[in-house]
């Protein structure tokens, strides 16, 4: 079985194969009413990337983590897609949308990680 935090690594490799940016991981897993484990949110500069984005994930985890999501929502508009693995909920932002709903900072107790963007 692999483990919560191989999962994250594995999405942020994902995020990464299609560019994805200002990649944040919030650790939640020592908060008491928190609605999972673990937040990973990233932004796309298009649309078409954000969809983009949120495939390479779910076939990154599917081929590498033999992990699929629950569920997917908000590929139709593309401005926010939320992926939900059970522990783990994945958020690919276009830029606006992000900074408007902040969702990093709900959760000031929670651990966040900065992951540097390729390029």
């Amino acid at each position: 079985m692999v483990k919560t935090e191989q999962i994250v690594d594995q999405i942020v490799e994902g995020i990464q194969e299609r560019k994805g940016k200002k990649i944040v991981v919030v650790d939640m897993s020592e908060l008491q009413d928190a609605p999972c484990s673990y937040f990973v949110i990233c932004e796309g500069d298009s649309r078409v990337q954000v969809n983009a984005i949120s495939e390479s994930v779910k076939d990154w985890l599917r081929d590498n983590a033999k992990v699929k999501p629950y569920a997917v929502d908000g590929t139709d508009n593309a401005e926010w897609v939320a992926m939900d693995y059970g522990y783990i909920i994945v958020h690919v932002f276009l830029p606006e949308v992000r900074a408007f709903y902040d969702i990093e900072h709900l959760w000031e107790d929670a651990k966040l990680t900065v992951i540097e963007d390729l390029d």
